[in-house]
C-alpha cells in the first residue's frame, strides 16, 4: 500500500517552501520516523519523517522544486514488499541478460545491487574484477574495491578536494567563478532588507554606554549564577534585553508597529534577538520577555543558539516580536546602521567593547565603552522619543541597579 508523503501545513505567513534536501533515494528502506526530506522556508527548515516502516517509492517534487502546504512529495510502500517484488523479478532478468551484455560490450555484467554502491561510492564499475558466475561483478566486489580505495593514498588531491556549494574554495590564480543558488532564507532577507528601506522613513541615532558597572557586576557573580542556574552563563545580551523591555514600557511607540493607516500598541514585549546560523542571520523570539530573568533570557539565547546552529529552530520561534536587538559586536563591529525589521518599528545594535580614555570628573580615565546604535521608522518615533529612548538604555547599564529598583 502506496502512503503519500506530504510538505508540512505551512502557517499564513509562510506561502510555499522549497524542497531542500532528499535524504533517501527511491528504493531505500525506511523506518517510521526517519528523516525523509528538508523542506527550507523562509524562516526555517522543517523536517518530513516518514509515518510508516517501508520503501521509498516515487519522489513527485525534486530538490529546488516548489511545494505548497500539504502539497505531495512522494510516497511510501508500507512493508516495503511492494518494492521487493519487483527487485526479485529483476534478478533473473538480468541474470539471463548477462551473456548477452557480455559478449561484444567493454561494460562488464554487474548485478543491480553492485552498480547501485558502484555509482554512490564514485566507482567506475568497469575497472572492479568480478569473481561472480561468468566473471560477473557482485555487491562484494564494489565492497572490496572501495575499501581499496580508501585505503590507497590520495595521488591527485586536487581532484579529491572538490569546493562545496555552499562554501566554495578556490587555489590562488585560479580565474573561475561558481554560480550557486541563494537559500530561501537568504534572497528573504534580501527582500525583507530592501523593502524596509523603501518604505520606511528610516533614521539611526547613536550613543555610547560605560560597561564598567556591567562588566564589574557579571564578573563578581558569574561563576555563582552559572553554578545557581544549573549552567546556564551570565552574558551581557540579557542586561541589554533587560533594559530594553523597562525603557520599551516608557516609551510605547517603540514597541509599537504600522498596520495600514492604524498605529498597533504593544502590551507586552517579544523580543527578537538576531543569531548568525550557516544559513543567514535568523530572529528568534523572546515571548514576554518583560516577564523573564536575566538567567530565563540567557538560557533562551543559548537554546537559540544551538537551535539555529542544529537548523532546529520551529516556525513558531521565529513568528512575530515587537523590537530586534542584534550585536555585531561578536564580530569585531564597532558601529553599524541596522536595519528595522518590518512591522516592528525599532532595533538596537550592540558593538564591541573598547577601553577608550574619557574624561570623567575632570580626568581622563579609561573605560570600556560600547556604542550603541537605534534606527527607526520615523513615521512612527519621533526623535525626541527616539533619542530618550536610547539614553534610558544607556542609563540602566551604566548603573544595573536602577534595573531591580524600576527607576
Amino acid at each position: 500500500m502506496a502512503i503519500e508523503i506530504k510538505a508540512p501545513t505551512f502557517p499564513e505567513s509562510v506561502a510555499d517552501g522549497t524542497v531542500a534536501t532528499w535524504h533517501k533515494k527511491p528504493g531505500d528502506a525506511v523506518k517510521r520516523d526517519d528523516l525523509i526530506v528538508d523542506i527550507e522556508t523562509d524562516k526555517v527548515v522543517l523536517e518530513v519523517l516518514a509515518t510508516a516502516d517501508g520503501v521509498l517509492g516515487a519522489i513527485v517534487k525534486n530538490e529546488g522544486d516548489t511545494v505548497l502546504s500539504d502539497e505531495v512529495l512522494g510516497s511510501i510502500e508500507a512493508g516495503g514488499a511492494a518494492a521487493a517484488a519487483p527487485a526479485a523479478a529483476a534478478a533473473p532478468a538480468a541474470a539471463a541478460a548477462a551473456p548477452a551484455a557480455a559478449e561484444g560490450e567493454d561494460d562488464p555484467v554487474a548485478a543491480p545491487a553492485a552498480r547501485k554502491l558502484a555509482e554512490e561510492n564514485g566507482i567506475n564499475i568497469a575497472s572492479v574484477a568480478g569473481t561472480g558466475k561468468g566473471g560477473r561483478v557482485t555487491k562484494e566486489d564494489v565492497v572490496a574495491a572501495v575499501a581499496a580505495k580508501k585505503a590507497a593514498p590520495a595521488a591527485a588531491p586536487a581532484k579529491a578536494a572538490a569546493p562545496s556549494a555552499a562554501a566554495p574554495v578556490f587555489a590562488a590564480g585560479d580565474r573561475i567563478e561558481k554560480r550557486v543558488p541563494m537559500t530561501r532564507v537568504r534572497a528573504t532577507v534580501a527582500k525583507r532588507l530592501v523593502e524596509a528601506q523603501s518604505n520606511m522613513a528610516m533614521l539611526t541615532t547613536f550613543n555610547e554606554v560605560d560597561m564598567t558597572e556591567v562588566m564589574a557586576l557579571r564578573s563578581k557573580y558569574k561563576d555563582l549564577f552559572e553554578k545557581s542556574h544549573n549552567g546556564v552563563r551570565l552574558g551581557f545580551m540579557s542586561f541589554f534585553v533587560k533594559a530594553a523591555t523597562e525603557a520599551l514600557k516608557r516609551f510605547p511607540a517603540v514597541n509599537a508597529s504600522i498596520d495600514g493607516g492604524d498605529i498597533v500598541y504593544h502590551g507586552y514585549a517579544d523580543i527578537g534577538v538576531a543569531v548568525s546560523s550557516d544559513r543567514g542571520l535568523v530572529v528568534p523570539v523572546l515571548r514576554n520577555a518583560e516577564l523573564m530573568s536575566l538567567a530565563e533570557i540567557e538560557g533562551g539565547i543559548a537554546t537559540f543558539g544551538k537551535k539555529a546552529r542544529d537548523g532546529k529552530l520551529s516556525m513558531d520561534e521565529m513568528t512575530g516580536g515587537t523590537f530586534t536587538i542584534t550585536n555585531g559586536g561578536t564580530f569585531g563591529s564597532m558601529m553599524s546602521t541596522p536595519i528595522v525589521n518590518p512591522p516592528q518599528a525599532a532595533i538596537l545594535g550592540m558593538h564591541n567593547i573598547i577601553q577608550r580614555p574619557m574624561a570623567i570628573n575632570g580626568q581622563v580615565v579609561i573605560r570600556p565603552m560600547m556604542y550603541l546604535a537605534l534606527s527607526y521608522d520615523h513615521r512612527l518615533i519621533d526623535g525626541k522619543e527616539a533619542v530618550t529612548f536610547l539614553v534610558t538604555i544607556k542609563n540602566l547599564l551604566e548603573d544595573p541597579a536602577r534595573l531591580l529598583l524600576d527607576i
